[in-house]
């Protein structure tokens, strides 16, 4: 055991003396296994990267809420069965509720119609475009994530009023009342004056798809007096007491829905059920398509990597042909010849993993520094991966020409010129 400590001791020795001497010789080398572990990284920090940002998407909006709408949020096959289907309705809410509440140990917590369009929201000078304004109920709360950044939603009479009162998206607070707070200022939504009474605390957006912070709150019979409800319809959020049974319960939403539009057995749901985790089934081909790409980059590069050792550990051995049968001569075993140029070669991948290791950190750093909202999640996972797939690459391309070395005749290596 003692000697074969040492062996490996001095077989490390021997091989940063020698990566020392041959420096530029060894940069060059390693210069392939650093792409590929970057290669590795990057890849691995793009992944673990989208599935934090699906993560605090999905926070965002609640990873307890169904959405029962009229279409499907994705394997739309039979188009016209869902065209032809009948508009979800704000009372939709109210018979569902009523069916919830009589329901011994309801996995459904509450349904809250919420209808949404598109319109340009103005205060003085100034104005944006292109905000989601959502016509809801005081239920909403219940619903709610986000926190208020300052003021409060509105009440369950100011709902039923259909009272002119709105809460903005703190981006949208922003851009009208640069100077100061916007409580109890008036703007302008589709012309008319409705009161603020509320900001959202900041969000971000979602999945980098839309922004959460351009968007307006308002009562929905204020929202169906200036944008109306009944063509268009509405759709419903409803609350899950437990979000780890989400699938019970979606099955029970049916059922209640079914009873709620007086459906028929036998008829086909003229709703769909959506929960955000249909999102994921759309998510899971963009991260193999990642993925694939860089394990086929990452191999490439590790396999130029790889030749490049090999390369220059077969010219080290030819180079050190003399000193290996001198050794061999003084009593030297194969094993030790064999981890001399072995170690030598793992060595060589190591620091280039290590170096490629620190070019992802500092890239990682940037990217954060430049673009904070961006999510990018360096693991510990990572750093053990890109070790071991560089000890990897060091022993399968350095043992062939290690193997060599150590099989060489004593007298044979002597002699040579």
């Amino acid at each position: 055991m003692t000697r074969l400590v040492y062996e490996f001791t001095e077989a490390f020795r021997i091989a940063f003396a020698q990566i020392r001497a041959n420096k530029m010789r060894s940069v060059l080398t390693a210069l392939g296994v650093i792409i590929g572990i970057v290669a590795v990284t990057l890849m691995g920090t793009a992944i673990n990267g989208i599935d934090v940002g699906f993560q605090r998407s999905l926070a965002m909006l609640g990873d307890d809420v169904l959405y029962v709408q009229k279409w499907p949020w994705h394997g739309v096959e039979d188009w016209w069965n869902y065209q032809n289907r009948p508009p979800i309705q704000p009372q939709d809410a109210d018979k569902l509720n009523r069916i919830i509440e009589a329901t011994p140990h309801s996995l459904l917590e509450v349904a809250v119609p919420v209808a949404a369009q598109g319109a340009a929201v103005k205060h003085g000078e100034n104005q944006v475009s292109g905000v989601f304004v959502f016509g809801t109920t005081a239920d909403y709360a219940r619903l709610m994530s986000s926190s208020f950044r300052e003021g409060r939603l509105f009440n369950e009479t100011e709902s039923a009023a259909g009272r002119q009162v709105c809460v903005l998206g703190s981006d949208v607070a922003d851009a009208l009342f640069p100077r100061g707070s916007s409580l109890g200022e008036n703007v302008l939504i589709a012309g008319q004056p409705f009161q603020v009474i509320g900001v959202l605390a900041k969000q971000g957006s979602f999945l980098g798809l839309f922004s959460l912070d351009t968007q307006t709150i308002m009562p929905l019979n204020a929202y169906r007096k200036y944008f109306g409800i009944r063509g268009r319809g509405a759709e419903l959020r409803v609350k899950v007491r437990d979000k780890n049974q989400l699938e019970a319960a979606s099955e029970e939403l049916v059922g209640a829905m079914r009873r709620a539009r007086g459906q028929l057995p036998g008829e086909r749901d003229n709703f769909s059920i959506n929960q955000q985790q249909a999102f994921k089934a759309q998510l899971d081909p963009i991260k193999s398509v990642i993925a694939i790409a860089g394990l086929f980059i990452t191999g490439l590069s590790l396999f130029v990597g790889a030749i490049g050792i090999m390369n220059i550990t077969f010219v080290s051995v030819k180079e050190r042909t003399k000193e290996i049968g001198t050794r061999k001569a003084l009593g030297a075993r194969r094993r030790t010849i064999l981890l001399q140029f072995l170690i030598e070669a793992v060595s060589i991948c190591l620091i280039g993993g290590a170096v490629g290791l620190g070019l992802t950190y500092g890239a990682c750093l940037l990217v954060q520094t430049t673009m904070p909202g961006l999510p990018v999640v360096f693991s510990v996972n990572l750093v053990i991966i890109s070790m071991v797939v560089s000890i990897a690459t060091g022993v399968i391309s350095g043992f062939a020409p290690a193997w060599g070395a150590s099989r060489l005749d004593p007298v044979v290596a002597l002699r040579y010129e």
